[in-house]
């Protein structure tokens, strides 16, 4: 049976390339002549490349390795993001709305009616299941940043770690808050950072089954995780735990270098995936393009 990916693919028109050149040239002639359409036609084609990056950024942190396992499927899946960020790119309420009305602002350009931004599913598309509601993935991870700014400005004045590092680990822990760690009840049990409860733990806990990998290879395993009772008290625990070990101290010297921050806890063996470094540096990036559309 064909693959939900390949499937949706088949019979479907490869997407174009974006010509940056051209594209660049044709933008400036209209600028000449209509700015304020040539401002949302840049602001489109910004988030068009940056919802591809967040796809592949989503899927490299909720998938296995060995599901993207030949040169056909990634180029399948590369082709499918491509379309899904096209077809999203320009939706009333999205990314290039506010970065179209922050440039008209700077231009001075004079604002004229805009569309009224339309009601989505909080939740990022899901790339593995294309007939789903389709959500706003810039819209998601906007609001995951925002809800845990707080908790993670407490954090950063406890260890002296940026706060959008902590946030962007935090998201690449759990998909952007769509895969937290659930108590046995279906509830969150508020564990943004993977914490695991080891034998000095004295709080609630709760069991789930995760992918470890071992010598090199995948195996799923059910490990015993802390619970909270609210994320603030996870930034908190998480903050003590980067403070208080010896383990952590290259994570916390780091300071403003997110490549350090990512390889110290690489090296600290916070994680067993052989490529977290440079998946959570990615998400860093991510993070901060993110929060410069919010500013």
């Amino acid at each position: 049976m064909a693959s939900p990916i390949s499937s949706s693919i088949a019979g479907a028109p490869a997407p174009q390339s974006l010509n940056l050149a051209g594209g660049l040239e044709t933008l400036r002639i209209k600028a000449d002549h209509d700015p304020k359409s040539a401002v949302r036609e840049a602001a489109k084609q910004f988030e068009t490349m940056f919802t591809q990056q967040l796809l592949k950024q989503m899927r490299d942190s909720t998938m296995n390795s060995d599901m993207l396992d030949n040169e056909g499927t990634k180029m399948g899946t590369e082709m499918l993001d491509s379309q899904w960020a096209s077809k999203m790119a320009g939706l009333p309420g999205g990314l290039s709305d506010v970065i179209a009305k922050q440039l008209e602002r700077q231009m001075g350009i004079a604002q004229g009616v805009t569309a009224k931004p339309a009601s989505a599913n909080p939740a990022p598309v899901d790339p593995l299941h294309p007939d789903a509601p389709v959500g706003l993935p810039q819209k998601a991870a906007a609001t995951f940043i925002q809800t845990h700014t707080d908790a993670a400005a407490a954090a950063e004045k406890a260890t002296g770690i940026p706060a959008k590092f902590m946030i962007a680990q935090a998201a690449h822990e759990t998909g952007w808050g769509r895969k937290e760690i659930k108590n046995a009840d279906g509830s969150t049990s508020f564990n943004l950072f993977g914490m695991k409860a080891g034998p000095n733990w004295k709080g609630a806990t709760t069991d789930i089954t995760t992918t470890e990998v071992i010598a090199g290879k995948a195996h799923k395993v059910t490990q015993t995780f802390r619970a909270y009772s609210s994320y603030a008290e996870s930034f908190a625990d998480y903050a003590s735990t980067m403070k208080n070990s010896p383990r952590y101290a290259a994570v916390v010297a780091a300071g403003n270098d997110a490549n350090g921050f990512a390889r110290g806890l690489q090296k600290a063996g916070y994680a067993t995936d052989p490529s977290y470094a440079a998946k959570l540096a990615r998400m860093i990036h991510m993070t901060e393009r993110v929060q410069q559309t919010l500013a």
